[in-house]
């Protein structure tokens, strides 16, 4: 089993592009406000790290490029990558954009070399033919094949062993076991447990009295025992967006009207993979960092803006209680490939009006572009906000419009 992670995958396909970026520290993201969505090997030396305030970023690395995300290119690059992983396995489980899972068992006579050849050409080929670097691990099972991708970073490679991953584990932190997040990492401190190795000496039953089916789990991770396989013909787990306000907002109404946008820009993207959810997750971050995850199951599925918005209000309305917060977001999870009509649209007239009026909508914007039709509430946001905002006084002795529309005017 094999896991191949892309080295700082955004800023190298912009050094790749941009030869003069080379050997200078380079950022990701964008705003004051925002947060680095990654950053290269030399921004990180100075501290910078993924999902790092954009404001703090500066401070560590002032000397820093800084270029907004361009998720069009990095999505066909890795579409391009993807290919090359196909060529090795039809096995492939993509994790996120720039990493995924490849079961190579079984391949060998096919290739007419080991796995860890194969993947030294891979690599290889990935880095003269589109121009990233990777870094790869390789052991029995997924969660050793995790680890061993981030012994060597960058431009890596660390095969794990059966007969070597007791030892291997036992001086790791028990952080790198996935699913053990702050809270539960600090918890098992409390408890005594630092290392993978005091995991792996302690009873297994009693874990599983302390901690339920996740102390089996660590027992079982700390020995090296995993027993997933590859899910195949699964890549998106759920589709998402969010936005960081330039100031905080502490106010219902301008909450709910930027969930009703973002609603909308979920919808669309599920709707041209076709693809309908059926958990709604609202996420918001308080202006002192702090986050907040509420979610609700819906059933049916759906990939209506409309009840996608409805949904993620009924959640919003439970925290807007004057709170300021910095950044609103929603996710679609639980995904299946979509019916041809939504089957709430049988059963309740009033949605089944949303949802017809939804889909006119959807093929005049398909037409005449996204802005053809919009919502009333975010057309009157829009209308509020150019009344405020502050107006160009002409310089004196000159005329507001050009000659062209001053001979039009007449």
């Amino acid at each position: 089993m094999a896991h191949i992670d892309c080295d700082a995958f955004f800023a190298s396909v912009e050094k790749r592009d941009n030869p003069e970026l080379i050997d200078k520290p380079l950022i990701i993201g964008g705003g004051q406000r925002g947060v680095v969505a990654t950053c290269c090997y030399i921004a990180r030396m100075s501290g910078v790290h993924s999902a790092m305030p954009m404001f703090k970023a500066r401070k560590k690395c002032p000397e820093a490029v800084i270029i907004k995300p361009q998720m069009e290119k990095y999505v066909r690059v890795s579409k391009e990558i993807r290919k090359l992983m196909e060529a090795l396995s039809p096995l492939v489980e993509p994790l996120s954009i720039d990493e995924a899972f490849v079961d190579l068992a079984g391949t060998q006579a096919l290739h007419k070399a080991s796995p860890a050849r194969v993947l030294a050409r891979f690599a290889k080929t990935v880095e003269n033919e589109i121009g990233v670097s990777v870094s790869i691990g390789l052991s029995h099972n997924k969660f050793l094949a995790k680890i061993a991708s981030d012994l060597d970073k960058p431009r890596g490679m660390a095969l794990i062993g059966k007969k070597e991953t007791m030892t291997l584990l036992a001086p790791k932190p028990i952080s790198i076991i996935y699913g053990v997040g702050k809270v539960f990492a600090q918890k098992l401190r409390q408890d005594g447990f630092v290392t993978i190795g005091q995991l792996q000496d302690h009873d297994p039953d009693d874990l599983a009295r302390r901690y339920g089916e996740m102390g089996a789990r660590l027992a079982r991770l700390s020995r090296g025992i995993d027993k997933r396989r590859l899910s195949v013909g699964t890549s998106t787990k759920s589709i998402s967006t969010e936005t960081t306000f330039n100031r905080d907002i502490s106010r219902a109404d301008l909450l709910t009207n930027h969930l009703l946008a973002l609603s909308e820009k979920v919808s669309e993207r599920m709707k041209k993979k076709g693809l309908a959810g059926n958990t709604v997750t609202l996420k918001l971050k308080t202006a002192g960092f702090r986050s907040r995850t509420r979610a609700r199951h819906l059933s049916p599925p759906t990939q209506l803006a409309h009840v996608i918005y409805e949904s993620g209000r009924s959640l919003l309305e439970r925290e807007a209680d004057g709170t300021p917060f910095r950044l609103i977001g929603i996710a679609m999870s639980g995904l299946e490939k979509a019916s041809a009509d939504d089957p709430a649209d049988l059963l309740e007239p009033r949605i089944a009006r949303k949802a017809a009026a939804e889909r006119a909508m959807d093929k005049v914007r398909t037409r005449f572009g996204r802005n053809a039709v919009v919502r009333g509430q975010l057309y009157r946001q829009k209308r509020q906000k150019d009344a405020t905002a502050p107006r160009r006084t002409p310089a004196p002795g000159a005329h507001p419009l050009s000659p062209d529309a001053r001979e039009k005017q007449k």
